[in-house]
């Protein structure tokens, strides 16, 4: 086997990581956003509702 067929390899492994690296970054932000939008205002109010202990 030619020694290139590993760099190539290593190469694959080091785009793979970057792009599991960029996955675990977006679920980091998803998991530490407001559940229900409320705080930042994303979300529609629902009237009569309270503020806190539900999720749409």
């Amino acid at each position: 086997m030619p020694e290139d067929s590993g760099a190539g390899e290593v190469e694959a492994l080091r785009d793979e990581l970057e792009d599991l690296k960029v996955l675990v970054n977006t679920l980091l932000t998803i998991i530490m956003e407001e559940a229900d939008g409320v705080q930042s205002g994303a979300a529609p109010s629902i009237p009569d509702q309270p503020k806190r202990g539900y999720c749409m």
